[in-house]
C-alpha cells in the first residue's frame, strides 16, 4: 500500500466514524464520499494536488447545484464562513479561503477548496486535520439547498 493509499484509509477510518457519508470509495490518490441524504447524487472527494489536498463537493445534478447557491444568496453568509464554523465546531482551526465553484468539463458543478496548512503524509496530525476539513465541508454543505435531503414522501 502506498503512502498516498494509507493516508486515506486513515482518513476515511476517521471519517467513517462520525456516520454523516454514505460511500466511501478509496482510489490511488483520492477518497469519495457519497453525500448521505442529499435529494441527488452528490460526492464529497479528497484529492492529492501537487504538495496539499483539495476538497470538492461535486454533483451532476444542476438542480441540487442552484438549490446550495439560493440558499447562500438568500442567506447571505459567505460559504467560507459557514465552513469555518463548522471547522471550529469540529476542534479544527485555520481560516478558509473562499471555496472555487465552477462546472467541471464533465458537465459536474464543483465547489472546492484547498486544505491548507497540511504536514508531512507520515504524521497522524495530518490525517485528523484532513479529516476534520472534510467533516467541516460536509457539515457546512448539509445545511444548504437539498443536501439534507428531498421532499420524498
Amino acid at each position: 500500500m502506498s503512502g498516498v493509499t494509507a493516508f486515506l484509509e486513515s482518513v476515511a477510518d476517521i471519517v467513517r466514524k462520525r456516520d454523516v457519508f454514505g460511500d466511501l470509495q478509496i482510489g490511488a490518490s483520492s477518497l469519495r464520499c457519497r453525500a448521505k441524504d442529499a435529494a441527488a447524487e452528490a460526492w464529497y472527494s479528497l484529492e492529492q494536488q501537487d504538495n496539499a489536498w483539495r476538497i470538492s463537493l461535486y454533483t451532476r445534478d444542476r438542480w441540487l447545484s442552484e438549490s446550495i447557491e439560493t440558499d447562500l444568496m438568500h442567506h447571505g453568509d459567505p460559504l467560507e464562513e459557514l465552513i469555518e464554523e463548522e471547522l471550529v465546531d469540529l476542534g479544527g482551526e485555520g481560516s478558509v479561503p473562499p471555496p472555487k465553484h465552477f462546472r467541471a468539463d464533465d458537465k459536474s458543478y464543483v465547489f472546492s477548496n484547498l486544505v491548507p496548512e497540511v504536514c508531512d503524509l507520515a504524521e497522524s496530525t495530518t490525517a485528523v486535520h484532513v479529516a476534520t476539513w472534510l467533516l467541516a465541508y460536509e457539515a457546512a454543505f448539509r445545511n444548504l439547498g437539498d443536501m439534507s435531503g428531498s421532499d420524498q414522501a
